[in-house]
């Protein structure tokens, strides 16, 4: 029997096509989780005036075996997504004051505490390692790590070291393999779990590369790394925003990037100013615009 990866959706479609009594069974567990994951069968038959078997048949329609099975897949699903099946309703007086205060603040909160808990020796140790790096592997997999490698080969090149960033996997594995021990792997993983991040990192050991994480503490990447920078994000709950972790791991991307500036002197001015005297092809003559666009 197919095991069912998503069993709301699955709830959701068979609210809309299934027979009548299914219709009536997924309209029942939609509108009421929490019954539906405590309730006897012969309670849930009795809500919607069901035989058993029907209840029974319904399960395996869905890709169980029965109500037990059923009920496990049912409270995976609560557990992981709950806050989005059923959200609090949203108070939309002075909506666009009220948006603007809470990208700001979550956004200045979640760099406050990640400094807070920051081990600003162990990041000053990375950047002293990068600064002198023959190359740097920037790595991440997903919305944010994946984000933050790139724009740690955007802070690192402009200050004359050789930076890369891949976030596929494949090829995660593949630069990996070329690492020599002048070779730094930064890797960033919100979760720790990301199994392509994971195993470049492994791979680029085997070839005496050092590797850095910033990832969450005890995780697996955490463990396979050699240095690790703990990042650990606190949501606030609000599923409307972005997430505003990312502030908080730019800002340590941030960090490293001005202490490797540091470490490496006055010889990363001169590319600074390549970078900025580029900006004049653009017409561009502003001195206060930052180096780019």
């Amino acid at each position: 029997m197919k095991t069912p990866a998503d069993i709301i959706t699955r709830l959701q479609l068979m609210s809309q096509d299934g027979t009548k009594s299914d219709r009536r069974l997924a309209g029942l567990v939609l509108s009421d989780l929490d019954f539906a994951s405590k309730a006897a069968i012969s309670e849930i038959a009795a809500r919607v005036g069901v035989s058993e078997p029907t209840v029974t048949r319904f399960c395996r329609n869905l890709g169980c075996e029965g109500l037990r099975d059923f009920k496990f897949y049912l409270a995976q699903a609560i557990a992981i997504g709950a806050q989005y099946l059923s959200p609090e309703p949203l108070n939309r007086d002075v909506r666009e004051q009220r948006i603007a205060s809470a990208i700001t603040e979550a956004a200045i909160s979640a760099m406050q505490r990640a400094t807070e808990n920051l081990d600003m020796k162990a990041l000053v140790g990375v950047a002293a390692r990068i600064a002198n790096s023959g190359n740097v592997l920037c790595i991440g997999s997903g919305g944010i790590s994946s984000m933050m490698a790139t724009e740690m080969q955007n802070r690192l090149f402009r200050l004359g070291l050789s930076a890369l960033a891949q976030v596929d996997g494949q090829l995660q594995r593949m630069y990996a393999a070329v690492a020599t021990p002048e070779t730094t792997v930064v890797a960033f993983s919100v979760s720790g779990y990301a199994r392509s991040v994971i195993e470049a990192v492994q791979v680029a050991q085997q070839y005496g590369a050092a590797t850095v994480a910033i990832t969450a503490p005890d995780s697996a990447l955490a463990k396979a790394a050699d240095t690790v920078i703990h990042f650990q994000p606190l949501e606030d709950g609000n599923i409307y925003k972005p997430t505003s972790s990312r502030y908080a791991l730019m800002a340590i991307v941030d960090m490293i990037a001005t202490s490797v500036a540091e470490t490496r002197g006055p010889k990363v001015l001169e590319n600074l100013r390549r970078i900025k005297q580029s900006v004049n092809t653009l017409k561009v003559d502003d001195p206060r615009l930052p180096l780019g666009d």
